[in-house]
């Protein structure tokens, strides 16, 4: 009798999985089509595809233990708890998490690319700059005189934007280290 219940969650376990395993294989390959046919560098798709990776985990870690006799109200007071001390932690971490999401955000629907020149409208601060990189917390701007900025992402979604040239990165021209006198 146990033998025949744990055969059976093992099989349900062994379908979920490849389920899973599907799924993650074509949110993959459809990120990085639709990544790619936008212009998004490989290190920016490594990073939505490892959310969609954690994501998916945490589901299997939920289904499997209703397979293997969990029940509800266990779950519910587990899951309340910890969602209780998550909150409070988060409530202290808002800023990090906006950032986060604002780059999850900005990966699928942002105009500007690594390489373009914009102008951030900022009253305080108004930056004009190029795109060096976009990170999950932040971009890099690269200042006229050289000098990086790192820009929250959550402030580039909620500030006016500009832009000023594509792929001005280009136009660039590179010190190539010789003094010429």
């Amino acid at each position: 009798m146990f033998s025949e219940i744990l055969q059976g969650q093992l099989i349900t376990t062994g379908v979920f999985i490849i389920s899973l395993l599907i799924i993650r294989a074509i949110t993959h390959y459809t990120i990085t089509k639709v990544a790619r046919k936008n212009g998004i560098n490989e290190a920016r798709i490594r990073l939505i595809r490892r959310y969609i990776t954690v994501a998916l985990l945490l589901l299997a870690l939920l289904v499997e233990a209703f397979v293997f006799g969990a029940k509800f109200e266990d779950l519910a007071l587990i899951f309340s708890s910890v969602f209780a001390i998550i909150g409070i932690a988060l409530f202290a971490i808002w800023s990090i998490l906006s950032n986060v999401t604002s780059g999850i955000i900005m990966f699928f629907n942002f105009p500007y690319k690594v390489g373009d020149k914009i102008e951030i409208h900022d009253k305080d601060f108004p930056i004009k700059a190029i795109i060096e990189d976009i990170r999950a917390f932040q971009l890099h701007l690269r200042l006229d005189d050289g000098d990086l900025v790192t820009y929250p992402n959550n402030l580039m979604l909620q500030k006016a934007v500009t832009l000023i040239q594509k792929d001005a990165i280009d136009n660039v021209d590179q010190d190539d280290g010789v003094d010429t006198v």
